[in-house]
Formats: structure tokens, C-alpha cells, sequence
């Protein structure tokens, strides 16, 4: 019987894919996995959109995966975006995350071909009755098309390894719901750094970030003084990185992202097509100054 339980508290850090030429780049990688551990991070995703999962070939999906699992080790859970619009394709992204030591998976809802919400749920349930390790469902509207019904959640609430939702749809109301009717079988995560402090204060967990590629402390230090009941200090780091949020989202994401991490001398400004480099070089420069970055 598998029990549910809380996979991490806080921020953990949806890690941007470095490429060298038609590489993926690991000692890029290595350097950001060890940044991360150092600023307290509360948990890595790997394969992540933020991570260009899309045009990531199968091998390399094997060798980000055991690379990062071995750099992490058991400090912190390692989390791998397993989604796919495929749901054959989804059980075996997922069952291989499982084999190669994931300590959880995060997939997303099916994209383009879209489904009904009995597809949603008979999706979901294929998935995590192929696997033993907690699954995390992916709400994120604006990419896929789809919004999770509720009543979808509180369906896949009742399969035992179901333990989380990372919801991305920006709607406050909606989320509210969401907790307010399946907080108690799910743990919740914005995918939404701007609503960090109000998940937070309507009972979820904490967040599935892209700004902590580049500020892992503050997010994970928000994070803990809310729980530490300093809601004072979480309010004012909140609404202190706002300016930076708004950058790192200006343009598709993780295009500010990755050139952001550029600029800090992270990784090399590669991108695999249809993503390209920002258009926004001196804007995000002049961000990162401001905050004390470059």
C-alpha cells in the first residue's frame, strides 16, 4: 500500500536544459544542480517546460535523468516531467523516471488532442497504476488548452500515489476551490511565482518556480517564513521580487530564463527551435543589476 505524504515543502526549482551546440551541456548542469543545493532548494524538476522537455530526443531523457539523479543524490527529491499527449507514451516516460530512481513525477495534461474530463481521469489513472512513486497532476491551461475540471481532481484524489497538483492557471478563485475541496488527499503547488505568498496563505505547499534558477534562497526563504509564521517578511520578499517575475515572464518561457542564467555566467544562450534567444538582453540585464545578480 503506498501512503501518501508531503514530497517537499517550499520551492522547488524547475531547471532549464543548457544546451552546447547540439548537445545538452552538463557541466553547465552540473553547476546549476550544485547551485541550487547550495541556496537551499527544496526539491529539483528536470524535463519541465522551463527545461524544453518537448525537444528533448528519448536518450536524453535517460541521460539527464541519471545524470541528475546522481548529482542530487537523496539531498533533495528529484522530480521528472514525464507528461505527454500520448498516454502510451506518458506510462513509459513515467515507468522509466520510476526505474532510474525518480522520487516523483510531474505530468502534465494531455495538449493539441485535448480530452474529455473521463480521458483526463482514465489518463491519470494509467499513468500512476503503472509506477509506485507519488504522481503530481499538471494544470497549466494556457499551454495545453485544457483546464482540469474539479471534479476531475477529486476523482484522482482516490488513486494512492495522486499526491500533488502543480496548478499553473494564474486563477486565484480556481485555486481556491481546488484546495478548499481536495486539500486534504492533495497537496497543492503553484506553477505561478507571482502567487507564491497566496497559495501559500490558502493552504498550499509552496511552488514549483522558474525565477529560483537564478534566486533559489529568496524563493525557499519565502516559503519557510511563511510556514515560521512571519507572514510580514514572506509578504515583503513576495511583492520585493515582482519586478523580477514580470521580467522572467515577458517573453515565452524559459527564453528570459535561460539568457538570464547567461548573463550570470551559468550556461551558454542556446535554445533549441521553435525557442529562440531574448529579444530583451539589456531589459533583463538591467533586472539582474537591480537585484544585485550580474
Amino acid at each position: 500500500m503506498f501512503n501518501k505524504k508531503t514530497l517537499f515543502f517550499g520551492s522547488a526549482t524547475a531547471i532549464v536544459t543548457p544546451f552546447s551546440g547540439e548537445e545538452i551541456d552538463y557541466d553547465a548542469l552540473g553547476k546549476m544542480i550544485d547551485f541550487q543545493l547550495s541556496q537551499e532548494t527544496d526539491a529539483i524538476v528536470v524535463l519541465g517546460t522551463t527545461g524544453e522537455a518537448p525537444t528533448i530526443y528519448e536518450r536524453e531523457r535517460e541521460e539527464l535523468i541519471a545524470f541528475s539523479k546522481e548529482r542530487i543524490g537523496k539531498r533533495v527529491p528529484l522530480i521528472v516531467g514525464t507528461g505527454s499527449n500520448a498516454t502510451s507514451v506518458a506510462v513509459r516516460y513515467t515507468k522509466g523516471a520510476a526505474a532510474q530512481g525518480a522520487d516523483g513525477c510531474l505530468v502534465v495534461t494531455p495538449y493539441y488532442n485535448k480530452a474529455t474530463e473521463r480521458g483526463i481521469i482514465d489518463h491519470y489513472r494509467a499513468i500512476s497504476q503503472s509506477v509506485d512513486i507519488p504522481i503530481i497532476i499538471y494544470n497549466v491551461p494556457s499551454r495545453t488548452g485544457v483546464k482540469i475540471p474539479i471534479s476531475a481532481y477529486e476523482a484522482l484524489a482516490k488513486e494512492e500515489n495522486i499526491v500533488a497538483v502543480k496548478e499553473a492557471s494564474g486563477d486565484l478563485g480556481y485555486l481556491s476551490e481546488l484546495i478548499y475541496r481536495c486539500g486534504k488527499e492533495l497537496d497543492v503547488y503553484t506553477g505561478c511565482d507571482e502567487l507564491i505568498l497566496p497559495t501559500l496563505a490558502l493552504g498550499g505547499k509552496g511552488v514549483i518556480s522558474v525565477i529560483s534558477n537564478i534566486v533559489p534562497s529568496e524563493v525557499h526563504s519565502l516559503c519557510t517564513d511563511f510556514k515560521n509564521d512571519d507572514i510580514e517578511k514572506a509578504r515583503a520578499a513576495q511583492l520585493r521580487l515582482m519586478p523580477l517575475i514580470k521580467e522572467m515572464f515577458a517573453e515565452v518561457n524559459p527564453i528570459p530564463i535561460k539568457e538570464a542564467l547567461f548573463q550570470m555566467g551559468f550556461c551558454k544562450k542556446q535554445y533549441r527551435l521553435p525557442l529562440c534567444p531574448s529579444a530583451r538582453e539589456s531589459q533583463i540585464a538591467w533586472v539582474l543589476k537591480g537585484y544585485s545578480l550580474i
